[in-house]
C-alpha cells in the first residue's frame, strides 16, 4: 500500500520519524503552519493538494489535520480514499488519543500547548490555538495598522489582550524522539512574559505511527471513500463523511503497490 500524506509542517519531525520506520511506502508533503490562521485558505490549499495527487502512484491519501477550525470541512475525496484523524486539532496527535486530550483538558483548563514543531515553525508572540482560527495573533500592531487602519488595529489589540487572559499555563509537550531542553527554556520564557505557570507533559507517537502503518482504527480515524465528503459531526467523534460513506471499505494494497 502506497500512502500519500498531506500534513501541517508542525508535524514534520514526527511524521518523518514514523515514515522512516513505516511498513509501507509513504510520500509526505507538508503545508506551512500559517494557513491555520484562515480556515478558508487552508481548505482551498488542501483541495488543491488533493487534486494534485497522482492516483497511479498512491493507494490512499492521509491528512495530517483534524477539523482545524472547519478548515477540512467540505473536502471531498477524489479517485482515492482519504484518511483523516478524528480530532479537533493537532494536540490530539501529539498526546496520542482524543480520550487523553479530553482528560488532560478537563483537569487543566486554560492551558496553551507547545510542541517543537510549533516553536520551530514560528511561535505566536500572542499564542492562538488551532481551534480558534482568526489569524490576528501572529501580527504586530504596525501590521494591523497597515491592514486595517489605526482605530481598528487598536481595537484588535485590545481584543487580543482579553483573549490571552483566558490562559494561565503554558505546557510543553515532550515527544520521545528528540531532546526538548531548548524548547523548555523557550516555553518557560513565554510563560514568564505572560505571567503564566509553566508545565511539561509527555507526548505519544502512537497516532503518528498508526497514520503511516495503515492501522486506521474506527476509534482514531475516519476513512472517506472516493466521492465522500468530510464534515463536522458535532459529537465526540468530531468528524463524519457524507456522500457515499455507506460504501466505506478497508483500504487494501493493490497488486501493483506490493511490488
Amino acid at each position: 500500500m502506497r500512502i500519500h500524506i498531506i500534513a501541517c509542517e508542525i508535524m514534520l519531525r514526527e511524521i518523518c520519524h514514523a515514515v522512516a520506520r513505516a511498513p509501507h511506502p509513504c510520500f509526505p508533503v507538508f503545508i506551512r503552519k500559517g494557513l491555520h490562521d484562515n480556515p478558508d485558505v487552508l481548505r482551498a490549499e488542501l483541495r488543491t493538494r488533493l487534486a494534485e495527487v497522482d492516483a497511479t502512484r498512491a493507494d490512499v491519501v492521509v491528512l495530517g489535520y483534524g477539523l482545524c477550525s472547519n478548515g477540512t470541512a467540505g473536502l471531498q475525496a477524489g479517485e482515492l480514499p482519504v484518511v483523516i484523524p478524528l480530532m479537533h486539532d493537532c494536540i490530539t496527535m501529539f498526546l496520542g488519543s482524543r480520550a487523553r486530550y479530553a482528560d488532560i483538558f478537563s483537569q487543566q483548563p486554560g492551558t496553551y500547548y507547545y510542541t517543537k514543531g510549533w516553536l520551530e515553525r514560528g511561535a505566536d508572540q500572542i499564542p492562538q490555538p488551532a481551534h480558534q482560527g482568526g489569524g490576528l495573533m501572529d501580527q504586530t500592531y504596525q501590521d494591523l495598522v497597515s491592514r486595517y487602519g489605526e482605530d481598528n488595529a487598536r481595537y484588535l489589540m485590545e481584543i487580543q489582550g482579553q483573549w490571552v487572559q483566558n490562559y494561565s499555563k503554558a505546557c510543553l509537550i515532550r515527544m520521545p524522539i528528540y531532546p526538548t531542553h531548548e524548547d523548555a527554556e523557550q516555553v518557560r520564557q513565554i510563560a514568564a512574559e505572560r505571567g503564566w505557570e509553566y508545565d511539561e507533559i509527555d507526548g505519544d507517537m502512537r497516532l503518528f505511527e498508526a497514520m503511516v502503518s495503515g492501522d486506521w482504527s474506527d476509534e482514531d480515524f475516519l476513512i472517506v471513500p472516493p466521492g465522500g465528503t468530510i464534515q463536522p459531526s458535532y459529537d465526540e467523534r468530531v468528524l463524519k463523511c457524507t456522500g457515499g460513506c455507506g460504501a466505506c471499505q478497508p483500504v487494501q494494497a493493490t497488486e501493483h503497490s506490493q511490488k
